[in-house]
């Protein structure tokens, strides 16, 4: 390949990234790389067609702006744009650690490692509230119904905090409930489905393995175990990918 041909087809790729960014509504390269955590120079060479960007960066901006990996290396197979628009534009999303049932991990505060981000569509019930996200291991819900929700499984929900207006406590949520000990220092995150009472609220498992026992928080509650329980978000979808 010529030397002039990469380069028109360098030029071609930076354009249609420079579309599909424009299409998802981010206003400019700098605020794009920012909003995703990419080299900012990085993504700026690429958009301005200085350098080419390889399988990997396309998946990446594929996945953030709606299009496909396909269309920006490539384009259209007729020349036709349609396949830029994204239906929707997709919001990052921290990935927060494991749910596990039973399992008190330290709460390191001062954790300063990257944290993983997946993109998703934004929450049309709840636009606004803030998205969280979770790993789950264990079987604590294989049992849940209509959709069990299994080890390898991926939650994604929304800060309680944040819709506790819109969504009160009532039987049948499916929340994650972080309890904490030993003054906060230890603490457990888990997914429970609620089933409320006049005198006290059970957050229970809904699984094949029958050690697993409810959380139970009764309303009047004097004594202080040195045990907190809060729940942290509602869950809002399921996600697990096929293995290849």
């Amino acid at each position: 390949m010529s030397k002039e041909l990469e380069r028109k087809e360098r030029e071609e790729r930076a354009a249609r990234l420079v579309a599909a960014r424009k299409a998802a509504g981010h206003t400019s390269a700098v605020k794009a790389a920012e909003a995703f955590g990419w080299n900012v120079n990085s993504y700026k060479a690429h958009e301005a067609g200085r350098n080419g960007f390889g399988i990997a960066d396309a998946r990446s901006y594929a996945d953030a702006f709606g299009t496909t990996p396909e269309y920006l290396n490539f384009g259209s197979a007729d020349g036709n744009d349609v396949r830029l628009a994204p239906q929707v534009p997709l919001l990052p999303v921290v990935v927060n650690g494991k749910v596990a049932a039973g399992v008190y991990r330290e709460a390191n505060e001062f954790d300063q490692s990257a944290p993983e981000r997946v993109w998703e569509p934004p929450d049309e019930r709840f636009p606004n509230a803030r998205r969280m996200a979770w790993d789950v291991e264990g079987n604590s819900m294989d049992r849940l119904e209509p959709r069990p929700i299994l080890p390898g499984d991926r939650i994604i929900g929304v800060a309680y905090e944040d819709v506790a207006q819109q969504v009160r406590i009532k039987d049948g949520l499916v929340v994650v409930v972080e309890r904490t000990r030993d003054g906060g220092h230890t603490r457990e995150w888990s997914v429970k489905q609620i089933e409320l009472y006049e005198d006290r609220i059970e957050f229970h498992p809904r699984s094949s393995d029958k050690s697993l026992k409810p959380i139970v928080v009764k309303r009047d509650a004097q004594a202080d175990d040195g045990v907190s329980v809060e729940i942290i978000a509602l869950v809002r979808s399921v996600r697990n990918d096929l293995p290849l």
